[in-house]
């Protein structure tokens, strides 16, 4: 099925609130990180830091788990 709209996908297809729950702000090795518990383990869902060099490094990035 096509639908043709201008309003927006989002307004659309809601995403279900409790999908978000398990998510938090985190500073890890001083990096703000969205997390999203699992077990007793947290895994990156977005880095949210302004300094290109946090990208760079391959240990917090998304999809990475982390222990806090």
């Amino acid at each position: 099925m096509i639908l043709y709209t201008t309003v927006p996908q989002e307004q659309i297809y809601p995403t279900d609130a409790a999908e978000y729950s398990g998510q938090m702000m985190v500073e890890h090795q001083g990096v703000p990180l969205l997390v999203q518990r699992v077990d007793d383990r947290y895994r990156i869902v977005r880095v949210m830091s302004s300094d290109p060099a946090h990208y760079l490094n391959g240990t917090i990035c998304p999809g990475e788990f982390i222990t806090n």
